[in-house]
Parts: structure tokens; C-alpha cells; sequence
């Protein structure tokens, strides 16, 4: 029997709920080996980061040969860069190695409102990781940034952004809505064959930290199992949307607590 592997590169949340932490906790909760990659340590807990040190670029790229040269990777998911280094460093390897799905999850912020990408670190992420990807998993306010405009508030608007991400270079986009309002949390998952929306209710919880990790994540993890795109998208979504749904069983931090990753257990 053949275990699906999924690497997730991406920085370090001390606090465990987002970044690498959500990610191997996404992938063992869905039925898949994780094998991770660092490109920055965060001093963050549930109410802000208080520290980034990134990761030299060299030795993200020895940690990125290392598990490719060794495990069979069925999918990578991409979150924190951190800086331009970084981003050049990933893209080598993802081009020497020639994976077949990509996920990149182009993390700007964090949920508590802290920066985690510098501002001049944003092009090279266009221009030299998003033609990589499979799919692309910005919420609605990087989606914007993406293209330097005003966060869409329309689903006309929010699938025209999506068409303008997709002139970029990657094959799919994931806009997550989790950042509208309304009674459902919509996502649009837009393709060159259209547009799909996949809705759910809108959980009242202030326990959202790591939901978007988690998500593209497991979009990342349904790939590594042999899914198709729409498939992993779906399932992905109502993974997360349960995920939310179960957060406040638990009480963790004062602040922006952690969804249940391990909801189907315990």
C-alpha cells in the first residue's frame, strides 16, 4: 500500500495553530503523511505575532531536496514565504523536482492583522510561484493585493479577480470568502471551464486562527490521495467548515483561538 505524502513549506506558528503546525495537523487528520519544510520561525500566539526570523534561503532548499530526494511527494502546499530569497529558493527546487501539484496559499497577513510577507517580496510571489501552481488559495483581501485593487464585494467582482489571478500564470484559483459577511461563507473556485461557488454557514466564532493554512492544506492533502482539483476543493471545504463549526470546544489562548483540526476524533 502506497501512504500519500503531502510537504507543506511554509513558516512556524510557536502558538500551533497556524502555518507548519495547522498543516501536518490538516494532513494526519485527513489520511496523510506530512513532511514539512521551514522558511520562518514566528514568536505568535492567539493574539499576534511578535517576532518573524526567517530561515536562510540555503537551507530551505536543503530541506526541500531532502525530503524530495527520499519521499515520494504527492503534493506540496506553499504558505509564509517570508522574502524574495525564499520565494527564488522554492522555485528552483519546485522546478528541478517537477511536481505535479501545487498549492500555494499566498499568506500576507495574519489573523490577528500582522504582516507576514514584505511588501516587496509580493511581485516575486506573482511572478515566480503563482505560474507554478496548481491552485492558488487567496482570501478575499489578498486577492486584491494580488492585483492592486479594492477587495471585491461582488460575486461578479470576486470571480473577475479570479479570471485577472488566472492571467498569472496558475491553473486554478480558490478565492475564500471567509472574509465577506453575510449568513453563508462562500468560496469560488474559478477555472478557465468556469466558476463553481461553495457555500456554507457562516460560523459565529472568534476562533478562526489557522483556517485558511488549514484549508489549502487540505486541498493539498485530497491531490496527494489521487483527487481531482474540484473533488479536493469540495472535500476540503467541508472538512474546514466542520473544523470551525467544532472550534470552540476548545478553550485555547485569549485571543484568536485555533480551529478543531481533530474534530472526527475527539
Amino acid at each position: 500500500m502506497t501512504t500519500p505524502v503531502a510537504l507543506t513549506i511554509a513558516g512556524s506558528d510557536s502558538s500551533g495553530g497556524a502555518g507548519i503546525q495547522a498543516d501536518l495537523k490538516t494532513f494526519a487528520a485527513l489520511g496523510v503523511y506530512g513532511a514539512s519544510a521551514i522558511t520562518a520561525l514566528t514568536a505568535q500566539n492567539t493574539r499576534g505575532v511578535t517576532g518573524i526570523q526567517a530561515v536562510p534561503a540555503e537551507f530551505v532548499t536543503a530541506q526541500i531536496d531532502a525530503v524530495f530526494s527520499d519521499l515520494d511527494v504527492g503534493a506540496v502546499k506553499i504558505g509564509m514565504v517570508a522574502q524574495v530569497a525564499s520565494i527564488d529558493a522554492i522555485a528552483a527546487a519546485l522546478s528541478r523536482w517537477k511536481l505535479k501539484h501545487v498549492v500555494l496559499d499566498p499568506v500576507m497577513v495574519a489573523t490577528s492583522g500582522d504582516r507576514l510577507l514584505a511588501s516587496e517580496a509580493v511581485d516575486a510571489l506573482r511572478t515566480r510561484l503563482i505560474p507554478m501552481a496548481s491552485v492558488i488559495t487567496p482570501n478575499l483581501p489578498e486577492a486584491a493585493a494580488l492585483l492592486d485593487e479594492e477587495i471585491a464585494v461582488s460575486e461578479a467582482g470576486i470571480e473577475s479577480q479570479g479570471h485577472r489571478l488566472l492571467a498569472l500564470g496558475c491553473r486554478a484559483v480558490l478565492i475564500k470568502g471567509g472574509h465577506g459577511e453575510g449568513a453563508e461563507s462562500t468560496d469560488y473556485l474559478v477555472t478557465s471551464e468556469g466558476t463553481i461557488a461553495l457555500a456554507a454557514p457562516r460560523v459565529a466564532t472568534r476562533n478562526t486562527h489557522g483556517t485558511g493554512c488549514s484549508l489549502s492544506s487540505a486541498v493539498a492533502a485530497g491531490l496527494a490521495k489521487g483527487e481531482g482539483l474540484e473533488p479536493a476543493v469540495r472535500n476540503a471545504k467541508a472538512w474546514i467548515s466542520a473544523a470551525i463549526a467544532a472550534a470552540d470546544r476548545f478553550s485555547v489562548g485569549h485571543g484568536h483561538g485555533p480551529i478543531h483540526h481533530f474534530h472526527k476524533f475527539y
